[in-house]
């Protein structure tokens, strides 16, 4: 195993530092920016007792690569939660500009944000498209009612996306997320996957905030008696039923893809979910988004929107897309427990709890 795939570059360990096994292979840094161009940037908000918040940015192509559309597809396992630009995904399969995460209800600034940030880098010439802004409900930890998160925190968030290795758990969009009781936020993982010569990437990211305690399950151990004591969040009468809260899953791939194919991936990410115990609940907001970088520009219009030209594009035919299921599937259960591992207990809003998975002793079972 490398280094990447054990710690994240603060030196976190991941779930793999813990001896937890998962199936399928990563590839190099087993996170969503192993599919190349991808970069993922935050803007992590704590301040005082009760701002636990923030924004996450990922860019399909990069900054460069902002208005260059890839196919794209989306899928709700449950609906109570935002997916903005979701209505233009359905009607054309294309996705040009960079995706949002925040909470619940900074949606609105983030949009904006994401706007601003188009018109900036591009002046008089911004590309057609919709920002796609995912939402979680941090409540618990945040004073999600104040209107802290700002347009320019999304502008910041973008501009810190960068490649490579990435933080995972308590930052960004993720900052006040909780998932079985436990603190959680973000998560990613990725998997190879070899097809007709090449070995293509998948990769995925989850803004993790869902589950209840008695439901864990990691590498298919049911742990939810095992850790049932220390559970703050099913004390409180803030969330009703447990297990309350949401997941944003984007899903990316340089595998070239059509959209109906990319909306498939998408929905195997409610498989990734429930390989780690949740059921889902109905007021839990479960929206997946998947996309692929292949057939750069091909599906891009020309610039004045003019213009008459065919175009083409490769894509893996259905027959063979089952390796590409199976591997989102594995990798959104991986992500949704490197959340889980990395983070640290946090204490926010109103005095509230949220605490750490205890490592030792999920490390402890693992060993055995």
């Amino acid at each position: 195993m490398t280094d990447a795939w054990l710690y994240t570059p603060a030196g976190r360990p991941r779930a793999r530092a813990l001896n937890i096994p998962f199936e399928g292979q990563p590839a190099a840094l087993n996170s969503i920016t192993d599919v190349p161009g991808v970069q993922v940037g935050y803007e992590t908000l704590i301040e005082g007792d009760d701002i636990r918040t923030g924004v996450t940015a990922i860019l399909p192509r990069g900054k460069s690569g902002v208005g260059v559309s890839c196919a794209s597809g989306f899928h709700s396992f449950n609906g109570n939660g935002e997916l903005t630009g979701s209505h233009w995904l359905a009607e054309t399969g294309l996705l040009g500009w960079p995706v949002t995460i925040t909470n619940s209800y900074a949606v609105g600034p983030v949009h904006r944000g994401v706007i601003d940030w188009v018109v900036r880098e591009q002046p008089g010439n911004a590309p057609w498209d919709f920002p796609v802004v995912g939402e979680t409900y941090d409540g618990y930890l945040n004073d999600i009612g104040r209107s802290y998160v700002t347009p320019q925190h999304a502008v910041n968030a973008i501009d810190n996306a960068v490649p490579g290795a990435i933080e995972e758990g308590s930052v960004g969009g993720g900052t006040g997320m909780n998932s079985y009781g436990f603190k959680a936020g973000n998560g990613t993982a990725s998997r190879k996957v070899p097809y007709a010569g090449t070995d293509y990437t998948v990769g995925v990211f989850i803004q993790s905030n869902f589950g209840a305690r008695r439901q864990l399950t990691i590498a298919g151990r049911p742990l939810g008696k095992v850790f049932a004591d220390n559970d703050p969040m099913a004390e409180s009468d803030w969330l009703s039923p447990p297990g309350s809260g949401s997941a944003i899953v984007v899903v990316a791939t340089d595998a070239p893809l059509l959209p109906q194919q990319c909306s498939a991936l998408a929905r195997r990410a409610t498989i990734g979910l429930g390989r780690t115990g949740t059921t889902g609940t109905h007021s839990s907001g479960d929206i997946f988004l998947a996309f692929s970088t292949g057939n750069p520009g091909a599906l891009s219009s020309p610039p004045d929107g003019r213009g008459e030209a065919l175009s083409r594009v490769d894509f893996v035919p259905w027959h063979g897309i089952d390796p590409f299921l199976e591997a989102t599937a594995y990798a959104v259960e991986e992500a949704v427990v490197n959340a889980l591992v990395v983070n640290e207990t946090m204490i926010g809003r109103n005095g509230h709890r949220s605490p750490a998975i205890p490592r030792e002793r999920l490390a402890g079972l693992f060993s055995e």
